[in-house]
Order: C-alpha cells, then sequence, then structure tokens
C-alpha cells in the first residue's frame, strides 16, 4: 500500500486483528486487512510467521483509531 492513502496501524495475530477491526466499525472505520502471506517475497525469504495480520485504515481516520487500537494493546499487557 506504498503511495496510498492507507497507513499501517497494528501487525499481529488473527483473534487481535478482529477485534481491533470489530471495535474500528463500532466507530464508522472500515479498516483494510492485509495477511503477510500476501507478498510474493515470503515464497522466497520467509517469514517470521506467516499467521500476521496488517490492519490499515484511511489516513483521514487515523486520530480516530489509534486510541482503539492502543486501548486493546493495552489491555493485552495485563
Amino acid at each position: 500500500m506504498k503511495d496510498s492513502n492507507y497507513i499501517k496501524i497494528y501487525t499481529g495475530s488473527f483473534i487481535i486483528v478482529q477485534q481491533m477491526i470489530n471495535a474500528l466499525e463500532e466507530i464508522g472505520i472500515n479498516a483494510v486487512v492485509k495477511e503477510e502471506t500476501e507478498s510474493g517475497l515470503i515464497s522466497v525469504f520467509g517469514a517470521s510467521n506467516p499467521n500476521l495480520q496488517r490492519i490499515y485504515v484511511h489516513k483521514d481516520e487515523l486520530e480516530r483509531a489509534i486510541p482503539i487500537i492502543e486501548e486493546i494493546t493495552s489491555n493485552l499487557k495485563d
């Protein structure tokens, strides 16, 4: 998504990403999820964890999305 209007805000497991997507949708943000395995480089170089997913949001929604991501990640540390 280079040179696009979308910004990566999180990389993590499917379960956590789904929790974040649901929370973002509750406030009207339609995030984009990409799996790490979609990259053509993985088959050549390998991946540290092919089950990781990335969340992207439109740059205009970034300020509203960050607090949601921070809240969920802080709860993971408890």
